[in-house]
């Protein structure tokens, strides 16, 4: 439809976001330009703002629109315990438990070689100098490897672990375990494996 340019380009760059296909791109095209054009626009304009001010933490490598972080700036957390995390939505979900005091470091992603990621592509080079001290004041005495329990998560894990062992630094994992007010009939095989080998 040449005279619906437009609204096809629309269409094609929301089915650039996850999870969403060709009808749930339309879906939201079509809601947007017959009820809510002004929300479009406060859309657009938003993207564009984030697209524009939002860059990576020069310590951490989170979102943020300075050079440093407010995490990485708070004279409040512990400075030597490192968190490492995959995405900065990952950082999010730890921050939300209030648990957590300590500073991160957010890999660009997880080892992945059958998609060609490597080392360099998430930042582990960056991770490691950080550890050693060429970025950050404060000595870094314990990294909380927080990757995903997924198959490339675990790898980056491994990965990371090994360049540890050298350095000095204790390195712990995430526990896994059976979630919390959930029945153990109802919970996976491998759930339940782990969280045996996990007990404490």
């Amino acid at each position: 439809m040449a005279d619906n340019q437009s609204l096809e380009r629309l269409i094609q760059a929301l089915r650039r976001l996850p999870g969403v296909g060709v009808r749930s791109a339309q879906r939201m095209a079509f809601h947007m330009l017959q009820h809510d054009r002004e929300g479009a626009r406060a859309l657009a304009s938003a993207l564009e703002g984030a697209v524009d001010q939002v860059q990576h933490c020069a310590q951490c490598h989170t979102f943020t629109e300075a050079e440093v972080c407010a995490t990485c700036l708070d004279p409040r957390r512990d400075h030597s315990q490192l968190c490492v995390v995959e995405t900065p939505a990952d950082q999010s979900a730890l921050e939300r438990t209030g648990a957590y005091k300590g500073v991160y470091f957010v890999l660009q992603g997880k080892l992945s070689p059958m998609d060609n990621i490597g080392p360099r592509d998430i930042g582990l080079d960056k991770l490691f100098d950080r550890i050693d001290g060429v970025v950050g004041a404060e000595p870094i005495r314990e990294v909380i490897l927080a990757t995903n329990f997924t198959a490339e998560g675990e790898t980056t894990a491994h990965v990371i672990q090994q360049g540890l062992k050298q350095r000095g630094v204790k390195v712990t994992r995430l526990a896994r375990g059976v979630p919390v007010g959930s029945e153990l009939e109802y919970v996976d095989l491998g759930t339940i494996a782990h969280a045996l080998v996990d007990r404490r």
